[in-house]
């Protein structure tokens, strides 16, 4: 190694030349310690100071980057934007339900199940819809999947909004990016909401509220009217 180079990669531990025997074959496993370090020294020896990667084109075509939206939401419609003491209000209230499911969480975690339950499998996705929700909310929301309503329904909302308590803090970064395109989502349903059904838009404004400013993704929330 030239002396220039061995100032920016300085060895770790100098090492002496070693006595070794004359029948020493650097092509072989080392026996005994010294043979190691010699190997290890001409392995070294037989490196380029500088390597230059061969990259071929036609590959990193293949693996394009992914361009991700970071904007925020899209602001509500005219005369539909929450105050911003009804959004306060939704975080206090929703503060309280998440106090009250970790007392209830607590609890349950002491008990055992009862001999009829049969847990789901991990990987079981429609069998844990079906654990959670029960077989008449998850059928009801079956139903309702293949239409064409992008808005928010009493039992979607209900859904989400406890999902939303059940999330822990802090949110790891799925959960994080998650509840961000759940809140993007939503503005974008309001903005096509055709009726501007105010149930409906206010289902919306909610999850947006709680994302945003219970999840402090403040950049995401709704300017008080």
């Amino acid at each position: 190694m030239e002396p220039g180079v061995e100032e920016l990669m300085p060895r770790l531990l100098p090492v002496d030349d070693c006595d070794l025997a004359e029948d020493f074959d650097p092509t072989v496993p080392p026996r005994t310690p010294q043979e190691y370090l010699k190997r290890v020294q001409i392995e070294a020896a037989r490196c380029p100071d500088v390597v230059v990667a061969q990259i071929d084109p036609k590959k990193l075509r293949k693996k394009q980057t992914v361009n991700i939206s970071i904007s925020g939401c899209q602001p509500a419609p005219e005369g539909y934007s929450p105050t911003l003491k009804w959004q306060q209000q939704q975080v206090a209230n929703f503060s309280v339900v998440r106090q009250s499911l970790n007392k209830h969480r607590n609890h349950w975690r002491s008990q055992h199940l009862d001999s009829n339950v049969t847990m789901p499998k991990s990987e079981d996705e429609e069998g844990w819809k079906k654990f959670c929700l029960g077989e008449r909310v998850y059928s009801e929301i079956d139903a309702l999947s293949d239409n064409e309503n992008l808005g928010i329904d009493y039992i979607k909302g209900r859904w989400l909004y406890a999902l939303l308590a059940c999330l822990e803090k802090p949110l790891l970064p799925e959960a994080h990016s998650l509840i961000r395109q759940l809140a993007r989502r939503c503005s974008e349903v309001r903005v096509l909401e055709e009726n501007k059904n105010e149930e409906q838009i206010s289902a919306l404004n909610l999850i947006i509220c709680l994302v945003s400013r219970y999840f402090d993704q403040r950049d995401l929330a709704d300017e008080p009217s």
